[in-house]
């Protein structure tokens, strides 16, 4: 998959390019409705499809007070739409600049970059353009004028809600997990570099990888969690702890984030590595001492081993 940085590097990609255009974040199934419009589009007319988002997020630079906790990073959501095998990912980048842009000079720009633009793909509710006048109703006039298809696809909804990361947040933030599954259409992760970290696991005989969390990020509450942590294409089973280590030396300030991975004894530092969560086992504790961790953890495991055993049945 192509990774462009300016909208003028839509001429790198040959057309006709099916753009679908939002900020993405959590890639949930309305997302993907989104982009699965502009890929049947490129499978009709043996075109390609590229996601067009915005870097940073549009409300850190207008309304920083407002920026959302995210979901998930850049990072990954390249990584999920490799798995999507969508073409190309365009980071357009974001200042007060390409927000005072008119919407029309916005689609225009799109269309002479492009090697034909074939299509548009937006949420119908999507605006854009200074002062968000610019809608799906402007782009299918500009459509017209410049030859391209536009699909303004409609808000998907689960029961009588839409999907939306903000649902997807809310779910998250109380650790309802099969809602937060629901919504995505694939289970939460974090994906992260595993960074040196105080080695006490290693000490107690659960080595950890510590793994970098994203800035801003909505997380599920701080606890114990059976784990499975994938390391490019391999999958290894495993628990995590989410907060603030309140046995080790009084604690972090910050949240950290840890899993122990069973049968594995190889070196992760430096690699990114996706944490899925699959089960909460309990709430995180302070204990009187190292050995109370440590007869916790042994527990921990065989909790998680019987729920990864469980799931193979």
């Amino acid at each position: 998959m192509k990774i462009l940085r300016s909208v003028a590097a839509l001429s790198e990609m040959s057309g006709p390019l099916a753009l679908a255009i939002g900020t993405f974040d959590g890639l949930h199934r309305g997302h993907q409705e989104v982009i699965r419009a502009a890929q049947e589009h490129a499978r009709q007319h043996r075109g390609q499809v590229v996601l067009m988002t915005f870097d940073p997020h549009p409300l850190q630079v207008l309304r920083p007070e407002a920026m959302p906790r995210r979901l998930m990073t850049t990072e990954h959501l390249i990584q999920v739409l490799t798995e999507m095998k969508v073409d190309g990912v365009l980071l357009c980048p974001f200042d007060r600049t390409v927000a005072a842009t008119p919407p029309r000079e916005f689609v225009r720009t799109l269309a002479a970059a492009a090697k034909p633009l074939g299509c548009i793909s937006v949420g119908y509710e999507w605006a854009f353009g200074r002062g968000r006048e610019g809608n799906v109703h402007l782009l299918m006039e500009m459509g017209a004028e410049l030859d391209f298809a536009v699909y303004g696809v409609p808000s998907l909804k689960d029961g009588d809600r839409v999907i939306s990361s903000t649902w997807i947040r809310e779910s998250l933030s109380t650790g309802d997990f099969p809602t937060v599954t629901k919504l995505l259409g694939r289970k939460f992760g974090i994906l992260g570099a595993v960074q040196q970290g105080r080695q006490l696991g290693r000490q107690l005989g659960f080595p950890t990888a510590n793994v970098a969390l994203p800035e801003h990020p909505q997380l599920p509450p701080n606890g114990v969690y059976a784990v499975h942590v994938r390391s490019a294409d391999v999958r290894y089973e495993g628990v995590a702890n989410l907060g603030h280590r309140p046995t080790i030396e009084g604690g972090d300030p910050a949240p950290v984030l840890e899993a122990h991975l069973f049968d594995y004894s190889g070196d992760l530092y430096g690699q990114a590595v996706e944490v899925i969560f699959e089960k909460r086992l309990r709430d995180e504790m302070k204990f009187a001492s190292l050995d109370d961790l440590k007869a916790q953890i042994v527990g921990d495991i065989e909790n998680a081993r019987v729920i990864f055993d469980g799931g193979r049945k």
